[in-house]
Parts: C-alpha cells; sequence; structure tokens
C-alpha cells in the first residue's frame, strides 16, 4: 500500500531520507509549473523549487491537519511572494538592469482551446494567443496571479487555495473573479475561453 504524504511527513521528521525523496517526487513537477508560471521565469522558478523544498524540509514538524498539498503550496506561494519582493527591490536599485532582462525563458501556459489536429496557421495563432495570456497573466497582481495560477493551472479547490493563500474563501472568489474579468478586458479575442 502507498504511504500518504502525511505518513511521509512524520517518517521524514523521524529522519527517513527516503520519505522526503519520495514528497519531492510526488509533488516536486506540480510545485515547479506553479512556481515557473508565478515567477514568470524557468530560472527563477528553480531557484524557489529550492527553496520551498529547503523550507518544507525545515518547517515539516509545523503541519498540522491532514492536508499536506495545501500546505505545500502555502510554502510555495510565500516563497515565490518572498522572492518577487527581493526582485523588485533590486529592481528599483540596480543601475545596469535593461528593460528586457529579465525575458528569459518562460512557461508555457494554455487556455482552453484544443490544438489537435491543427493547421499550420492553427497552430501560429494558438502560439500568439497562448503569449498574451501569459503576458496578461504576469501583468495581474500577485494576489490575483496566485489565485488563478492554484485554481485554473494547478486544479486546487478554492477551499484548498484560501487554505494556502491565507485567507477566507470569499477572498478567493472575488480575486478569481477580479483576474478573469481582467483577463477579459485585455484579451477579448480569446476572454470566453478563460471562463
Amino acid at each position: 500500500m502507498e504511504d500518504t504524504d502525511k505518513s511521509l511527513v512524520e517518517a521524514h521528521c523521524r529522519g527517513d531520507r527516503k520519505a522526503f525523496a519520495e514528497l519531492v517526487r510526488r509533488h516536486g513537477a506540480s510545485v515547479l509549473g506553479y512556481l515557473t508560471k508565478i515567477s514568470g521565469s524557468r530560472d527563477s522558478a528553480e531557484d524557489l523549487f529550492q527553496e520551498t523544498f529547503i523550507r518544507v524540509h525545515e518547517k515539516a514538524h509545523t503541519l498540522r491537519g491532514k492536508n499536506f498539498r495545501p500546505w505545500l503550496f502555502r510554502v510555495a506561494t510565500n516563497t515565490a511572494m518572498d522572492g518577487l519582493r527581493r526582485r523588485q527591490r533590486l529592481k528599483m536599485v540596480s543601475l545596469n538592469e535593461t528593460l528586457d532582462s529579465e525575458g528569459g525563458e518562460q512557461a508555457e501556459l494554455t487556455c482552453a482551446v484544443g490544438t489537435d489536429g491543427c493547421e499550420p496557421c492553427q497552430d501560429a495563432v494558438m502560439s500568439e494567443h497562448r503569449g498574451k495570456v501569459r503576458r496578461a497573466i504576469d501583468l495581474l497582481p500577485k494576489r490575483q496571479r496566485a489565485t488563478l495560477v492554484l485554481a485554473y493551472y494547478q486544479q486546487l479547490t478554492y477551499r484548498e487555495v484560501a487554505q494556502v493563500l491565507g485567507c477566507s474563501l470569499g477572498t478567493v472568489k472575488i480575486q478569481m473573479y477580479r483576474a478573469l474579468h481582467t483577463l477579459a478586458a485585455r484579451l477579448p479575442e480569446i476572454g470566453g475561453d478563460l471562463q
């Protein structure tokens, strides 16, 4: 029988190294994908990923309740927000930074439109739509972006998103509404695909 996340955390707290490795194996890809979407850069996401799992390692003994995944994403969110604040502070101080230095490798975000069997022309349109969606999401305020990515791309329930972000269920619904409303306004030609 496969161990639950909770039992793996407990085993890790007792010193079982394999238990922590299993937690990283189970959740690493989704955490890295989430961090890539939040940070907008694969390189930044990899740094945040390492920092997230260092924090998980150090704070595993504080896990309360049975839901490891929302707790893990809360740690990842806090780590990402700290990282974004550091980047913003560094941006204001740096005199040598060019406007497009953050361009780097971008995560591939998809909207709810299928691509199976597309013609080359349709592929180009889809690629353009994905780029527009990615840029529009990057422009959302941090809380709205985190809410959207957790609920839409990581498929957490609104209640789990509320746990991750440390806010009420009502706040999550408002942030999601605002994010979708903003995206629909910025992306009128594909806005219907986002809702």
